[in-house]
């Protein structure tokens, strides 16, 4: 093997044309344009960085059914990069007979340096052989990387694999189990690293074999996405470097409100989000009138800051203090309204759409009596 340092980026999941239906049309259009955005800034951190090549393990689109609009537009997005690019397909984007990538080749708008690898082989760049496994259809239970074992690549040429799968055992319980991926696969094939994709946060599974994870963020999971990595291989040995390439910080609170200190507590920590923050927001537990109306100006302020803001307050009851009482009809109808809103918000698991309904009805009820207007 040649001693002359080698260096790639390693990336996977950019899942072109993914839909964001949970959001408003406006948040949703800026972050299906992020995913794009965040291409082009792995194509100039691949120039600026120089690296030898970019490998890209799977998942390039999040659909079959993506526009032709859109496929011009990704391949579009690699030009800052003039590098040799390899990318295969992964579950999400399988080389069926009939696919986004067939649809591409059609187009005419695979620019040349990019290695498309639709079967299983090598492609021996300079300084580099890398043995692709792509997906042939959206979930198979063999594992594709089986045939590194048997490919014969270059003696002087680094060995570097390239699939999409989950790796057997290593990965949460709730990971899809198709295209399994063994975990000495790297040791087998006698690869001096293992790229893979279809985990979207950056994973190591060992010092050879890792996952990038999806460059920018899509879900609210804490799995360190947003990275690519960059792969310098000399003498055996991989060194592994995480580059934050993400613009999008997701987040998911959950929090429980019983005092008006925690609704003054949760105020202060929206204030430190600002416009690349999305977040959802379940709320929990009881809180005075008073005290959510001032919380709910916080939450306000923060979805005119924030990319996107998804809040959850089902599991959120009002409950009316002394004041909000000494305000209604001294146990008339008025008082007896609420304490009918008050029994349903109480019911939130039986009945999620009455409840929150009744929250809201209990805010402006009691806002109409602290007004005098509630006669």
């Amino acid at each position: 093997m040649s001693s002359r340092p080698i260096s790639f980026l390693h990336t996977a999941d950019w899942q072109i044309g993914r839909q964001y239906g949970q959001f408003d049309d406006d948040d949703a259009a800026v972050l299906a344009e992020a995913r794009l955005e965040t291409v082009a800034r792995l194509a100039a951190v691949a120039q600026e960085r120089a690296v030898d090549a970019v490998l890209v393990a799977g998942d390039v689109f999040d659909t079959q059914a993506v526009s032709d609009r859109t496929i011009r537009r990704l391949f579009g997005a690699l030009a800052a990069y003039a590098g040799p690019w390899v990318m295969i397909p992964g579950n999400h984007d399988a080389a069926l007979a009939e696919s986004v990538w067939t649809r591409a080749q059609q187009l005419g708008c695979i620019p040349a340096n990019v290695h498309l690898v639709l079967q299983p082989g090598v492609v021996a760049l300079p300084g580099l052989a890398v043995l692709a496994a792509p997906l042939t259809q959206r979930h198979t239970y063999d594992d594709v990387t089986r045939v590194f074992d048997s490919l014969e690549t270059p003696a002087d040429l680094p060995r570097v694999g390239l699939a999409h799968g989950s790796v057997a055992g290593r990965l949460p319980a709730s990971a899809d189990a198709a295209n399994p991926i063994a975990p000495d696969r790297a040791e087998r094939a006698r690869l001096d690293y293992l790229a893979l994709g279809d985990w979207h946060g950056c994973l190591r599974i060992d010092a050879r074999c890792w996952y990038a994870g999806t460059p920018e963020p899509d879900r609210f999971r804490g799995n360190e996405p947003g990275y690519a990595l960059q792969v310098r291989l000399q003498d055996g040995t991989a060194e592994v470097e995480q580059i934050k390439v993400g613009r999008f910080r997701w987040q998911a609170w959950e929090v429980d409100l019983t005092l008006e200190s925690d609704a003054e507590v949760l105020a202060a920590r929206l204030q430190t989000l600002q416009a690349e923050d999305v977040l959802r927001l379940s709320l929990r537990g009881s809180l005075s009138l008073a005290a959510w109306e001032r919380l709910s100006q916080a939450i306000g302020q923060a979805q005119a800051r924030l990319r996107a803001l998804r809040l959850d307050q089902d599991g959120l009851t009002l409950e009316p203090d002394e004041a909000d009482f000494a305000a209604l009809d001294g146990g008339g109808y008025v008082s007896a309204v609420a304490a009918r809103l008050r029994a349903l918000q109480a019911e939130p698991q039986a009945d999620p759409q009455s409840a929150q309904v009744a929250r809201e009805a209990m805010r402006i009820l009691m806002r109409l009596a602290r007004e005098g207007g509630a006669a």
